[in-house]
């Protein structure tokens, strides 16, 4: 009602202004570990670094050609009359010794390297993850069975094992592919006891037993609870172990087991370039320096991730 008065004016009453529209807030993504291991990731210079050394490695193995335009597998570009000769323009590595260029060798010598490496570290961690998660789970007598049988391979010096494993099969034509079963073969068991031990802690946690409560089968709670719960250690431990897969095959190959030529590989060059290391280092050189940043970037990238993944460490 207006507020009237005797020779006042007429007074309007006052409008109650109108609630203005409550913006809704976006719910909040609830934390988990590798979402807070990836902002942690991003944070770490050693990460990055060793992601962009690794990035243009990747790039090397891929597209070679983007950074060199010699073809090392033509045998028209290697002069034996130069064989030896140090840095010159266009060939700023030199040439080996065979009058190769050195430069465009490196570069070509980084797909085997990371094609073994990768692949061993994929293989070793299908069957090592997958063992480890059936013995941790079940127990009993399927993980003593599994226990043993791992001992059995940790007994095994690994050079060795694989150098017996090269030249037994040396010639059953599966060219690098045998370097990666050797590799694997002696290479599952490290995989095995992390994740055995990671189910073996994660599979008494209350998500588990809820799981059970409800009626989930084994298979369920095996790949749906407990796997992603102790993949983290897993991928620590691959990814520190695939820059020393890089480096036994690097070895395998200087023994005379591992890449055979016409193939290219850093161990296979240092292999050729240590008997004349004394007229001529650079053939040595320059692979075994690409081979220990490519090791180097592996090992970094690996504690990079170990850090983020281990709340204890932060």
């Amino acid at each position: 009602m207006s507020d009237i008065r005797p020779g006042g004016p007429v007074i309007a009453p006052e409008e109650t202004p109108a609630p203005k529209p409550q913006k809704k807030e976006k719910a909040a993504k609830p934390a988990s570990l590798w979402s807070d291991a990836w902002h942690d990731l991003r944070r770490r210079p050693i990460f990055i670094i060793s992601l962009c050394i690794i990035a243009v490695l990747a790039l090397m193995a891929l597209w070679p050609s983007l950074f060199s335009s010699v073809d090392p597998f033509n045998a028209r570009t290697c002069e034996l009359a130069t064989a030896r000769q140090g840095p010159s323009a266009g060939h700023p590595f030199g040439r080996d010794n065979l009058g190769c260029d050195l430069y465009a060798r490196t570069i070509y010598g980084a797909a085997n390297s990371l094609v073994i490496g990768i692949s061993t570290t994929i293989f070793a961690a299908l069957i090592g993850g997958l063992m480890g998660l059936i013995a941790g789970f079940f127990g009993g007598g399927v993980d003593s069975v599994a226990s043993r049988v791992t001992e059995i391979f940790f007994a095994i010096p690994s050079i060795l094992g694989a150098l017996l494993i090269g030249s037994t099969f040396r010639d059953s034509g599966w060219g690098i592919w045998l370097v990666v079963a050797a590799l694997t073969i002696l290479g599952w068991p490290m995989t095995f006891r992390i994740m055995r031990a990671a189910v073996i802690t994660a599979k008494s946690q209350d998500f588990v037993v809820a799981a059970r409560a409800l009626g989930a089968g084994p298979i369920r709670i095996m790949f749906r609870h407990l796997l992603p719960n102790a993949l983290a250690p897993v991928i620590v431990v691959a990814t520190i172990n695939l820059g020393g897969f890089i480096a036994a095959e690097a070895a395998l190959s200087y023994l005379g087991v591992g890449v055979q030529p016409p193939e290219i590989s850093w161990g296979l060059m240092i292999a050729d370039a240590q008997r004349r290391f004394l007229e001529a280092p650079l053939p040595l050189i320059f692979p075994a320096v690409f081979l220990s940043i490519t090791v180097l970037a592996f090992i970094m990238l690996g504690d990079a991730v170990r850090d983020a993944l281990d709340p204890k460490l932060r």
